[in-house]
């Protein structure tokens, strides 16, 4: 006679596997930017932005670097390593960097308004760029290659943090409480590439 079927399995709970964070990014791949560029800046594009603050970046009504590096974020803030496919991905670090000093000061607002005024204060802040001794990613960026380049990518950079803050507040604050979601509050001590734009205790 035939020995009777093993059906243990049918008693013993699954067992599935766990991965780590970092075993998550590796085996996800990181997102890039979808947009286009003729105008740069050292190497990185100068995008369109979809935004009314003044400065250097030709306007638009679709979609921009900013929307994408938002809707990244939660993704692409895991990475420690980032292959750049286009200069605009070097926008798009730039944003996701700066996406991440906005949410440390915005978890400490307590109302939307008082967010946006934060918000503003920050983008005026005194902040580095490629070539200079505080950007914390000078290996992948290219510096400015005279004066006026460099004041176009102040102007730049600067036009990106304003319009950044202010959309950030519109998707951080919870309309119900008027407080920073929790959602987005989690991800504030995660740092893209390890990197932060701004100087330790800031």
């Amino acid at each position: 006679p035939l020995p009777p079927p093993d059906c243990s399995f049918l008693f013993s709970a699954p067992k599935f596997p766990t991965f780590s964070s970092s075993e998550i990014a590796t085996a996800m791949p990181a997102y890039h930017s979808s947009l286009q560029s003729n105008l740069s800046l050292g190497n990185m594009a100068l995008v369109p932005l979809r935004t009314q603050f003044k400065g250097p970046a030709p306007k638009t009504g679709e979609a921009d670097i900013i929307d994408e590096a938002i809707y990244f974020f939660k993704a692409n803030v895991f990475f420690k390593n980032y292959e750049i496919k286009s200069e605009a991905d070097r926008t798009l670090i730039y944003v996701t960097l700066y996406i991440s000093e906005c949410l440390k000061k915005l978890q400490k607002c307590t109302s939307k308004n008082t967010g946006q005024k934060e918000m503003h204060t920050l983008a005026l802040g005194k902040w580095p760029i490629p070539g200079e001794a505080g950007f914390p990613v000078n290996a992948l960026y290219a510096k400015p290659k005279d004066r006026n380049e460099e004041d176009q990518m102040q102007q730049y950079l600067l036009q990106v943090r304003q319009e950044t803050g202010m959309r950030l507040c519109e998707k951080v604050f919870d309309p119900s409480t008027d407080q920073p979601s929790k959602w987005w509050m989690c991800f504030v001590k995660r740092k893209f590439m390890d990197k932060s734009l701004s100087a330790p205790g800031m």
